[in-house]
């Protein structure tokens, strides 16, 4: 492993993480650097584990995802379990997919028919969050030396940073997108029934709570019909 080399490629993709706009750029440097930065991997993505649930973010191939869905159906595999806050492993690695397994006997055999031969899970992380597992994949079994997973490591420590700058950068503009778009759906009440900023925004929490929708949601219809649905 050419370490120079590779400090040389993540001092570049660090440069290149802070210059991305939005999360979902952010999200997909992260990934194909994992495909260029890190020897024997084919392919990588994003599993993020929210209440139960798994999302495949940033898939630099189909395989990724089709291995995130078997992860969530049988409920095990490396990345799925580097996602687990409950679990103190961090770092996850299955060498060779055609030797039997150890652990994760069901899911081993069966990512086996997609084509994988190697994978690891490493679990994104800043000090106060975990935020999910970024995978790494290789069709070739025995591909990922050790000298490959401290490159992932060290990968997913700095990604780990871009990912909560972005998703923070990202939760504010759309908290911003949000209190204006009430804004004006408020102005249009106020400026149609005659009204005080405060009874029209009484007319948008009611109207919310009483459809079971999403405030924002009730808002744009009214900045877009000019009235609130019935």
């Amino acid at each position: 492993m050419d370490w120079r080399g590779f400090a040389q490629q993540m001092a570049s993709m660090a440069r290149d993480l802070l210059a991305e706009q939005t999360l979902d750029a952010t999200l997909g440097q992260i990934t194909s650097s994992a495909v260029e930065l890190v020897d024997g991997c084919d392919a990588s993505g994003i599993l993020v584990l929210r209440r139960g649930r798994v999302s495949s973010v940033a898939p630099t191939e189909q395989l990724v995802t089709d291995s995130d869905r078997l992860q969530e159906s049988l409920r095990e595999g490396p990345c799925f379990d580097a996602a687990r806050p409950e679990i103190s492993e961090r770092v996850f690695r299955i060498p060779d997919f055609t030797e039997d397994p150890e652990r994760w006997t069901s899911f081993v055999p069966r990512c086996r028919e997609l084509g994988v031969g190697s994978m690891m899970g490493f679990l994104l992380y800043t000090r106060e969050e975990e935020l999910g597992a970024l995978n790494m994949y290789s069709r070739k079994p025995g591909a990922f030396t050790e000298d490959s997973e401290t490159a992932g490591w060290l990968l997913a420590s700095h990604a780990a940073v871009a990912f909560s700058s972005a998703l923070s950068d990202s939760q504010l503009q759309e908290a911003l997108a949000t209190r204006h778009t009430i804004g004006e759906a408020m102005g249009i009440l106020m400026g149609r029934h005659h009204i005080t900023e405060d009874q029209a925004f009484e007319i948008l929490r009611t109207q919310s709570q009483r459809t079971n929708t999403k405030l924002r949601e009730v808002a744009r219809r009214v900045c877009e019909t000019g009235a609130v649905d019935q």
